[in-house]
């Protein structure tokens, strides 16, 4: 015997009259946001009204300063973009694009370690340079005046790690000028070693220009010369599964044009 029973003619009206009532608010609520549109999946409407493009972009820990200047002047320009970003050494960046963590651009303090990010990244703009110099407690009560001196036992000096590009590039000058230094620490950033000499916990450290320029009269700065020194240089990428792809390369576009590289270079930074 059936386990149901069809419905007679007459009932079968009653019940798509009732349904019909009860999908009309259903359908109001799930095809509409009120003015007659349809809406969109960014949260604004379908024909992009009131949407916003959001920008997670992964930067070498030295740029933490001027990026936030610069992202305030691009949000600005393009008032639908909203930038977040992420600062760390540059080889923790690296690591967190090959393991998958979800961004949109990279930017590296070095180009090996943007090549190490392989069929991540896409073709690397360069948009900036940097030279180290060394950062010491205000006044230089040590008198720290060259490279040689960093060798002193008495003095507390503090590096980068050999894995950061600031720590690379410090072995990089010192090896060359024979120069033996025993640090006090090895730090995961190169902000990181700032932050030793700006609390006093190391009397000098080999920094980039930059950082010393953004730590104010919080450190003293010693000019490397150039045949002594080495070129830092920043690359930066559209990540290749960035859900933005399109507003990602225009960032990272941006960065070259005249606007980002005066407020790069205000920060200390070179021309590319």
């Amino acid at each position: 015997m059936p386990s149901f029973v069809a419905a007679r003619p007459g009932r079968r009206a009653l019940i798509a009259a009732v349904t019909a009532g009860l999908l009309l608010p259903l359908a109001a609520c799930s095809g509409s946001d009120g003015s007659g549109k349809a809406a969109g999946a960014g949260g604004g409407s379908a024909d992009g009204e009131n949407q916003s493009t959001k920008l997670t972009v992964l930067a070498a820990a030295s740029l933490t300063d001027v990026f936030k200047t610069a992202g305030a002047a691009y949000e600005k320009a393009h008032p639908g973009t909203r930038i977040t970003f992420s600062f760390a050494g540059s080889q923790e960046l690296v690591a967190q694009v090959t393991q998958g963590s979800p961004a949109d651009v990279l930017v590296t303090a070095d180009t090996a370690s943007m090549e190490k990010a392989g069929a991540d990244a896409g073709t690397p703009t360069v948009i900036a340079k940097n030279r180290l110099v060394i950062a010491t407690a205000p006044g230089n009560p040590h008198h720290v005046a060259a490279l040689k001196d960093l060798a002193d036992p008495d003095l507390k000096v503090v590096l980068a790690a050999p894995e950061v590009p600031a720590g690379k590039y410090s072995r990089k000058i010192l090896d060359a000028q024979k120069i033996t230094v025993k640090p006090v620490s090895l730090e995961p950033s190169v902000r990181a070693a700032l932050g030793k000499v700006e609390l006093g916990e190391a009397d000098a450290g080999l920094v980039y220009k930059s950082d010393a320029l953004s730590a104010g009269d919080k450190v003293g700065s010693v000019a490397i010369p150039d045949a002594q020194n080495a070129v830092a240089t920043y690359p930066a990428a559209a990540l290749k599964d960035s859900h933005n792809a399109e507003a990602a390369a225009a960032f990272v576009t941006w960065l070259s044009t005249p606007e980002a590289q005066k407020i790069l270079r205000d920060a200390g930074f070179q021309q590319p």
